[in-house]
């Protein structure tokens, strides 16, 4: 629920600075120099991309959680190692054979997205973000209808 009440508030911060990166850009229009027109074409330039930046992210996070959900509920959801790091990570013994492992489930069936969501989940569990992010996004790809 925290996360939730970040993300609403994170969001309304956006929102903020984009009404008010507008405003100092309108301000800086009617100054009617070549620098605060530089500046005011800036502002905004860069508030849309910052909303849909946020956006998209909000997009990933909504349709990610709504899959763990899903495996969740089915039971399917990777079984954590008996040990793990202070940090809740995989200890680096235990990193590499659990990526092959469900490496090797999304090989065998690269069309399932419950293979994909749990590669990404234990990705994400050995602190290999990037790699997590893109079986993730490929699992979110692969559950639309």
């Amino acid at each position: 629920m925290t996360s939730r009440i970040g993300v609403v508030v994170m969001g309304a911060a956006l929102l903020l600075y984009i009404v008010i990166a507008v405003w100092l850009g309108v301000m800086f229009f009617s100054v009617g120099t070549a620098l605060s027109i530089g500046m005011g074409v800036a502002l905004v330039i860069i508030a849309p991309i910052g909303a849909w930046a946020l956006v998209r992210e909000l997009l990933f996070g909504f349709s990610a959680d709504r899959l763990g959900r899903i495996l969740d509920g089915e039971g399917g959801m990777p079984e954590a190692p008996e040990q793990l790091t202070p940090s809740g990570r995989l200890r680096r013994e235990d990193v590499e054979p659990l990526i092959a492992q469900y490496a090797t489930s999304v090989e065998a069936d690269a069309e399932d997205w419950r293979a994909r969501y749990r590669l990404g989940v234990v990705q994400d569990a050995a602190g290999r973000r990037k790699d997590a992010r893109a079986s993730i996004r490929e699992a979110i790809r692969l559950a639309r209808p």
